[in-house]
């Protein structure tokens, strides 16, 4: 991938699998493997379907691997990257495009509507507020050298209007979605460290009061997905001295529950990190939770 082409390939000698945790048995199935087609970051339907992006696309697979992927008809819809969410009711997709706004299409197609106006940043979408009203995302000015230094949490409206920064200390931000009560926004950051890319996971209220460090430890920490059940999470873990969340490394997922963040769980060790799990990909009931990683032969 370069500047001037966004779109991520598979290496030679490489896979994409798109995979599921089972939360009863604690075992890992294969949903879809592609030799050829580089997927990321799946989203849940209510309808027993996963939501992923490749080739600059939005795709829809069974979660039962049944069939292959098959793309989603949006007319006017740029070329999308990993930062894709579905709408509560499940009805809608919002996605971040290489555009730098976000878009909105009917889950099934359609016309895609613009979200956001020309300020001039880059936003990247992350979550959805339980009741469907307002989106968070991860703002970008692109001035200097250094984009991601300035990267900080916010919300918006569904019309684009009302943006309130919620994060605006020094320390860049990422990854941030709402819990199922609505109470708290989860995200990870680097504010708490002085060392460049030791991401630990934060909360915060949806009004940027009450910021609250969480995870403690040596590793990277990234995107954390709160199940809708409420009561346990899943992240994905860098090694150490990571910086920002690049693709194609010995990562974790790691579980935690949502009372006791500092006693981690390893569910899956993998080669991956960027698409793996970018974005919330949790069963709708909390049974289960997808994934993507990218092993070579």
């Amino acid at each position: 991938m370069s500047e001037s082409d966004p779109v991520r390939r598979l290496e030679d000698g490489q896979r994409a699998r798109i995979r599921v945790w089972e939360r009863a048995s604690g075992t890992v199935r294969d949903v879809y493997e592609s030799r050829d087609r580089l997927y990321e970051a799946p989203n849940w339907t209510t309808d027993g379907r996963l939501i992923v992006n490749a080739s600059g696309l939005l795709w829809t697979v069974p979660v039962d691997g049944s069939a292959s992927p098959q793309p989603i008809p949006a007319t006017g819809l740029p070329e999308v990257n990993n930062d894709h969410v579905l709408s509560p009711d499940g009805s809608k997709i919002f996605a971040s495009a290489n555009d730098w706004h976000i878009w909105e299409v009917l889950l099934d197609g359609g016309p895609a509507r613009r979200v956001t106006h020309e300020d001039g940043a880059m936003h990247f979408l992350h979550g959805v507020s339980p009741d469907g009203g307002m989106l968070g995302y991860v703002r970008l000015e692109p001035e200097g050298d250094n984009w991601w230094a300035s990267a900080t949490i916010h919300t918006i409206d569904l019309d684009g209007g009302h943006d309130v920064a919620i994060t605006t200390d020094p320390g860049p931000a990422d990854g941030c979605e709402w819990t199922p009560g609505g109470d708290w926004i989860v995200f990870n950051t680097e504010q708490f460290s002085t060392d460049a890319g030791h991401a630990q996971l934060a909360r915060v209220r949806p009004d940027g009061t009450e910021l609250e460090q969480l995870t403690f430890d040596e590793r990277v920490n990234w995107f954390p997905h709160v199940a809708p059940t409420g009561d346990i999470v899943v992240y994905l873990s860098y090694p150490s001295g990571t910086t920002g969340h690049p693709a194609d490394l010995p990562v974790e997922l790691r579980l935690v529950s949502i009372d006791d963040w500092q006693q981690p769980t390893t569910l899956v060790l993998l080669n991956g990190g960027q698409g793996t799990i970018n974005v919330p990909s949790w069963a709708p009931d909390g049974s289960a939770f997808a994934f993507v990683d990218y092993p070579f032969d």
